[in-house]
């Protein structure tokens, strides 16, 4: 006899399995390999602030459940570093990150979810706080890949009253696979 939980993981392999032959979970995996390319950083709608080469290597992990995105860029002289897992979450129909930055998220770590129903692409949401103990402002990363060999990824800021703007770009060139 087996018991609910056997039938329920049973069930999840083989729609992972699915996902992954011609869902979302290839789309995941379509993104790995060695990128590099440019990093813009606005903090004012107007005026850039920042641009440099960025250099990335998104890896396949769990036998292709999750990407772990690893990079490194500057701002002015200072180095940044980040890791990010993005994933799909088959059962709620989500996507899901986790991120860590040197520069961006301090020493917190960032949860982002977003519907994956509609959306052709990875977008999903996370919030982060002012440092002042003032009101949440929420961050928004949508993933990209127009064709095999370029993955843009841009976020953006969003205030607390919803105003919307970019805050960083990311576009890479595939270096190898």
């Amino acid at each position: 006899m087996r018991t609910p939980r056997a039938e329920a993981l049973a069930m999840g392999k083989q729609a992972f399995e699915a996902s992954l032959a011609e869902g979302r979970h290839r789309q995941l995996a379509q993104m790995a390999g060695d990128w590099e390319g440019s990093f813009r950083l606005w903090f004012t709608p107007d005026a850039l602030a920042g641009e440099a080469p960025q250099r990335g290597r998104i890896r396949s992990a769990l036998g292709g459940r999750f990407l772990i995105h690893e990079y490194e860029t500057r701002f002015n002289d200072n180095p940044i570093e980040g890791v990010v897992i993005y994933g799909y979450h088959l059962d709620d129909g989500n996507w899901e990150s986790a991120w860590v930055e040197s520069f961006g998220t301090g020493t917190s770590i960032m949860f982002s979810t977003g519907s994956g129903g509609g959306a052709p692409h990875p977008d999903m949401l996370g919030s982060y706080g002012d440092g002042q103990g003032g009101p949440r402002w929420g961050w928004r990363t949508r993933l990209e890949q127009p064709d095999p060999d370029t993955l843009v990824i841009t976020m953006f800021n969003i205030t607390p009253q919803g105003e919307e703007m970019r805050a960083v770009e990311t576009h890479y060139t595939r270096v190898s696979r």
